[in-house]
């Protein structure tokens, strides 16, 4: 088979390669490797470059990471040691891997996978912290004022300060996603998500419905408002499952891609009204059974 040209496209569709790497004006180029490979991409590789006397475009960000150890060992195929991806994506889904990978990053140092760890960040974090809290959140609402968002009531203070501190968060986040600081993009998440329980657990609708129909709305009118931006900042984190949130509500031509300071703050992107179903569970936890038959399946503890 011959040889293809590295700009040769199929008929119909365009290629330009020297946009990118030749002569690149509007290009933000970042690579992401291991740390052994961090000399070469830092010192050998641009020193090439620069020595062809070509308008190459160079690197402008090198994200480099430490290892990810398993016990405190190497992963090893040949000792049955820890799990790979083919069997990791047997055993959960892709979010639960994807979201603990990001938060538990190697970046300035090495770390180790271990079971008990992974299942604790998948169950406090993933499951009670996010899932719980869409659950209750829905689930009484459905039983309470049917499947449309609920109407009545004005926000008040406890909304103000919500909102204030979403919006507080979500900068946060935002300045470590640019800085590709992940592990502090996932405390940043984590803050967001918790900040949703603080309100409800401060408001109490459970109580309030009892007594004030309308106080009862605007806190689930609120909460509901919070599980919708979940959906919009988790999807770098949990794609899938902030897909399934973002189905929740019957929200026409809703093609967000980031949320506002100003819509952070105001929390009034799913209007009353706006009809809604209840996802199945999020998130299942992980069981001391489940965890028991990982690591008789993938190997645990130090190396011998």
């Amino acid at each position: 088979m011959p040889p293809r040209r590295a700009d040769a496209a199929p008929a119909g569709e365009a290629r330009d390669w020297r946009s990118w790497w030749y002569e690149a004006a509007d290009v933000r180029y970042t690579q992401f490797m291991a740390k052994d490979n961090v000399p070469f991409h830092t010192v050998m590789f641009p020193a090439t470059q620069l020595g062809v006397r070509e308008p190459w475009k160079m690197v402008d960000f090198v994200k480099g990471f430490s290892w990810l150890n398993y016990y405190g060992g190497k992963f090893s195929t040949s000792q049955q040691r820890g799990v790979f991806t083919d069997a990791a994506l047997e055993i959960l889904p892709a979010d639960y891997w994807r979201y603990y990978l990001i938060a538990n990053a190697p970046e300035s140092d090495d770390s180790s996978f271990t079971w008990e760890q992974f299942a604790g960040s998948v169950n406090k974090d993933l499951a009670d912290t996010l899932g719980n809290f869409v659950n209750r959140v829905l689930t009484f609402s459905a039983k309470r004022f049917g499947e449309t968002v609920p109407a009545g009531g004005e926000p008040g203070d406890a909304e103000a300060r919500l909102g204030a501190e979403v919006a507080r968060l979500l900068a946060e986040l935002e300045e470590h996603m640019e800085a590709l600081q992940y592990r502090k993009a996932a405390g940043a998440l984590r803050a967001l998500w918790s900040a949703g329980n603080a309100y409800l657990v401060e408001k109490e609708p459970w109580k309030q419905v009892k007594t004030d129909q309308d106080a009862a709305a605007v806190t689930l009118r609120t909460a509901m408002n919070l599980i919708r931006l979940y959906a919009v900042v988790s999807e770098p984190f949990i794609p899938h499952s902030a897909a399934t949130l973002r189905g929740v509500f019957a929200l026409d031509g809703d093609a967000a891609t980031w949320v506002t300071p100003e819509e952070a703050t105001s929390l009034d992107a799913v209007p009353a009204g706006t009809a809604f179903t209840v996802p199945p569970v999020l998130f299942a936890k992980i069981s001391d059974e489940d965890l028991e038959g990982y690591r008789e399946r993938f190997g645990a503890g130090p190396v011998d």
